[in-house]
């Protein structure tokens, strides 16, 4: 139901219906009158609603009033089923704001004080609202006709009309959804339990108003008289508990629709009155062939086109690539190429490897590059990829990065447990004008695990500061899951995304705030693929990119599903480096110490604002800064790059010693070796002599024990989703070192070997622990689009007392895909659409 409330007004039937209307309307002039309007009716703009030569005949006016109801109501109730992809510009936006309304309703409702005496005043406010634009239009009819102005008096004819429309789509959603009332059954805003809260009328009468009137008198002024007002009553709806934000939400989104389908249609332009734009965009083909408003998807964040990119940027042939904000779309890696294609004919020194690089990510995005040059249109359907791995690990592994460390990471919080583990799936994308479809789904497996004992249970749950781990085993995992799966539309270089979402906020391998560690967060988002630089002062930032997003956890045993609000920040002042502030809030859920997701406590946690009354900003916030630095004048040999961390510091190097931290060092080549490469990074999350001020609860003492750090005193396991770590798996008090080196066999082929030294601290478990894994990786790409992944893992844990009480132990795992890659542009133009 809610998906048809969002459609009903889609434009190209409107223009269809209206069509039909053009021809009843014109028979009823008589021929004098129709040979003066023809040309009008050629073109898209409608004759005016009342006749020329007959103005002065009321029952001709009422007449042509009534066929224009029937009219408007058969377009509106037929217009989900005349739909165009273009459509998806202003139905996909519209329809995430109303889902994300509909998921805090309730909280919002609750919030909001019951006060009779105050809710009797917003009510009557909304009703005096409603009544003063409607007086409005019927006011104008009056004047108008008073004083021979047929100007006021179509405003005040149109004005009715589309209340009239806009009220009878309003009556019948109604009657279909009977959608409980804030004030009826405790809040609990049920749909098909007899109400009528949904959608709005007042908010769908007041904005069709409004909506006639700002078009017909177009002006900053009337602007802010006639919306101010609708919006005032919008809002009065809510805070007199008459209706959830979603049902205002949705009662402005008809009306205002109506009112202005109303008027393009019935509009005479000789009278005067405004324009208007096409919603969907679709009547312009150069913009329609504009880069930044063409639908792409994201390329997967384990895809190899992200290695080869950043050693191109390392190598000094790409400046404008982004390394701390990853997924990009294709359209951009698209640009990213041809950028370093660029610079590569420009220089001669070292061209060998960079240009068979950037030759094979050229062909990679052949599609993208007729996209660019403007020879065809966005529109495309891909199987990209089938694949399937068997994971076989043997000896005792680690699968709690929380609490104890993970001897599987950063694999999209996929299972994992001893024995023969595997995962099958594939994806399928499609784009069309600016809105894009990508689905990656599998199928994955894990064997059983035995239970946790009790010692382990004892040190999480007094860590955690409740009863979580239990001794219940670890059941066998066979299920279907959604990897990446979301709908995006792109407005004009706003990509807004709706759906199951990685991010990796960080560069290099482990991002200290957000990367794939997890598996997809169910979210909205809203990013900028291709940098821009900000106007006036802001200039000195150079090239920037803003994401942020609001999405739902998962798997919390504490404060239940609560939300999480994301937002980034990255510019680059330099072409040489790259700085990037992040943040995080989580906030509501069901639970004990869940702040409520009201809007004043939303509106503080966004802005980062103390709450007043609290002395705190609502919701547990984490900071990030990271940088990415290309040291000039080395031949493009060296990279430095890194971020950081902090719980509740506005920005992490307020308490340098405290806050979690991660630099890192990429060597591009080795002098003679110019296929070899070198990572080396580290990872701390100890903070000795940092007391945390909810350890009292715990225990006593001056260290902060693994409560400090990826922990909240409110959200006690909010740095999970669904039992996977969120951030780097050092985990929550431990140290990290590791290093990897990657011979480039050709542009995707590699050979990768990689050592890495992991502690916990006996602050936090029992005795600590230390282990060391070794690693080797080839990955092997074939022309036909065939791939095979390999890999043999083999983790010494030298010391961890509370896990293995007997001794060392050893795990080896061994890892092998097999799958096929299909690449869009090698055969695009048999399956894409040519202009």
């Amino acid at each position: 139901m809610l998906g048809w409330c969002l459609v009903l007004m889609s434009e190209p039937l409107w223009m269809n219906c209206w069509a039909q209307e053009k021809q009843d309307a014109t028979s009823a002039i008589p021929s004098s009158a129709n040979a003066e309007s023809s040309s009008a009716v050629a073109q898209e703009t409608q004759s005016p609603s009342i006749p020329s030569d007959v103005n002065d005949t009321d029952n001709a006016m009422g007449l042509q009033f009534i066929r224009n109801l029937a009219s408007d109501q058969r377009a509106i109730w037929t217009s989900p089923f005349h739909l165009h992809w273009d459509d998806a510009t202003w139905l996909l936006p519209l329809g995430e704001v109303t889902a994300g309304f509909l998921a805090t309703d309730r909280a919002t409702a609750r919030a909001i004080s019951n006060n009779p005496t105050t809710l009797n005043h917003y009510r009557s406010f909304s009703n005096y609202g409603v009544g003063s634009l409607i007086a409005a239009g019927g006011g104008m009819y009056v004047w108008g006709r008073m004083t021979h102005d047929e100007h006021k008096r179509e405003t005040g004819v149109l004005a009715a009309e589309a209340v009239i429309d806009s009220l009878g789509v309003s009556e019948a959603l109604d009657y279909a959804t009977q959608r409980e009332r804030p004030y009826q059954d405790s809040g609990a805003g049920l749909f098909w339990h007899g109400g009528g809260s949904f959608p709005s009328d007042h908010a769908v009468m007041a904005w069709s108003a409004a909506s006639v009137i700002a078009h017909e008198y177009p002006g900053p002024l009337t602007d802010f008289l006639a919306y101010g007002m609708a919006a005032a009553v919008t809002a009065s709806r809510v805070m007199g508990k008459e209706h959830y934000p979603s049902d205002v939400v949705i009662g402005s989104a008809i009306g205002w629709l109506v009112g202005r389908e109303v008027y393009r249609r019935h509009h005479d332009p000789d009278l005067g009155g405004g324009g208007w734009e096409n919603l969907s965009g679709n009547d312009d083909t150069e913009e329609h062939r504009d880069p930044q408003k063409m639908g792409s998807p994201f390329v997967p964040l384990d895809s190899w086109v992200y290695p080869a990119l950043d050693r191109l940027a390392a190598l000094g042939y790409v400046s404008t690539l982004f390394e701390g904000m990853k997924p990009w779309t294709r359209i951009e890696c698209a640009h990213l190429t041809e950028e370093a294609g660029e610079r590569i004919a420009q220089q001669a020194d070292d061209r060998t490897e960079a240009a068979a690089l950037q030759a094979r990510l050229e062909q990679e995005f052949a599609y993208e590059f007729a996209l660019l040059e403007g020879t065809q249109q966005n529109l495309i359907s891909n199987v990209e990829s089938v694949y399937a791995r068997a994971v076989s690990i043997s000896g005792p592994p680690l699968t709690d990065g929380y609490h104890f460390g993970q001897t599987i990471a950063y694999d999209f919080g996929r299972p994992f447990e001893r024995g023969l583990n595997g995962q099958a799936g594939g994806a399928f994308s499609a784009s069309a004008g600016p809105v894009t479809l990508y689905v990656r789904a599998e199928y994955q497996h894990a064997p059983a695990a035995p239970p946790l004992s009790p010692a382990e249970i004892s040190v999480i749950n007094y860590r955690d500061g409740f009863t979580n781990a239990t001794d219940a085993p670890m059941a066998e995992v066979d299920q279907p899951q959604l990897l990446d799966a979301y709908l995006a539309v792109n407005l004009d270089n706003w990509e807004i995304s709706l759906g199951r979402q990685s991010l990796d906020w960080g560069p290099g391998a482990a991002s200290m705030i957000w990367n794939n560690n997890i598996e997809p967060m169910n979210m909205a988002r809203i990013v900028n693929p291709e940098p821009f630089t900000m106007p006036g002062f802001w200039r000195f930032l150079g090239p920037v990119r803003f994401d942020q997003f609001f999405g739902r956890m998962e798997g919390h045993y504490y404060n239940r599903r609560p939300f999480l609000l994301g937002q980034k920040i990255t510019f680059k002042p330099l072409a040489s480096l790259e700085l990037g502030f992040a943040r995080t809030l989580e906030i509501g859920g069901n639970g004990p110490a869940a702040t409520p997701l009201t809007a004043s406590q939303f509106f503080y946690g966004f802005f980062g604002r103390v709450y007043p009354g609290t002395n705190s900003v609502p919701g547990h916030n984490e900071s990030e800064f990271d940088w990415t630095f290309y040291v000039p004048r080395v031949r493009n040999y060296l990279v430095f790059y890194g971020d950081m961390i902090a719980a509740d510091d506005p920005v992490p190097w307020f308490n340098p010693p405290k806050n979690p931290f991660r630099p890192g060092i990429y060597l591009t080549r080795f002098p003679k070796i110019p296929k070899l490469d070198l990572h080396v990074e580290a990872a701390d999350t100890e903070s000795p002599g940092f007391n945390n001020p909810f350890l009292t609860s715990l225990e006593g003492g001056p260290a902060n024990h693994g409560d400090l750090n990826y922990w909240n005193g409110g959200y006690l396991d909010g740095e999970t989703y669904n039992g996977f770590l969120i951030g780097n798996t050092v985990g929550r008090d431990g140290r990290a070192i590791q290093a990897w080196t990657n011979y480039w066999l050709s542009p995707r082929d590699t050979l990768q070997f990689s050592y890495k030294h992991s502690t916990v601290s006996s602050d936090f478990m029992t005795g600590g622990g230390a282990w060391q894994d070794y690693r080797i990786e080839n990955d092997l790409y074939a022309a036909s689009g065939f791939y095979l992944r390999a890999s043999f893992q083999y983790e010494h844990i030298s010391h961890y007392p509370l896990l293995f009480p007997n001794g060392p132990q050893n795990n080896f795992s061994a890892s092998l895909e097999l799958g096929f890659l299909n690449r869009p542009g090698a055969n695009a133009h048999s399956r894409v659409s040519q202009p």
